[in-house]
């Protein structure tokens, strides 16, 4: 079974198709699982105009398809690559509280929810930026 798919994958085309399919089935599971860590609906949200939302969603997006960049970039096979892109998932949320936890003054959510364009581009910033410091770490 292991030689089919290693003959299948050392095609460009079919190897790329791979990974693509299997970074956004990623992003799905990934973004959900961001999702319930928010006290806001992403989605609800964006579709009222809420631009902080969409900025830190957006920003969420690009910093975990940014870590399949890496992943995929650094590592031979798929399952590699995704449990690196996963490791990096995970070191997002946690830099998530730890941006919570940082701001006593104010709720993160609460402002996103609130529109405060200040503080979804800072979110925005922040998962783009780590994921480029996780990605350089991927091995």
């Amino acid at each position: 079974m292991n030689e089919e798919v290693d003959v299948l994958l050392s095609n460009p085309y079919l190897s790329t198709l791979a990974f693509f399919a299997v970074a956004v089935v990623a992003l799905v599971v990934f973004l959900t699982i961001f999702e319930m860590v928010t006290k806001y609906d992403d989605w609800a949200e964006i579709k009222k105009g809420n631009l902080s939302v969409a900025m830190a969603t957006g920003g969420k997006i690009f910093g975990i398809c940014n870590l399949f960049r890496f992943a995929i970039l650094n590592n031979d096979t798929m399952i590699h690559s995704l449990v690196w892109a996963g490791y990096g998932f995970l070191l997002l949320m946690v830099a998530y509280f730890i941006f919570e936890f940082l701001t006593p003054f104010f709720k993160i959510d609460e402002e996103i929810q609130k529109d405060n364009r200040a503080v979804g581009f800072l979110s925005l910033i922040l998962s783009v930026s780590l994921s480029y410091v996780v990605g350089a770490c991927v091995t």
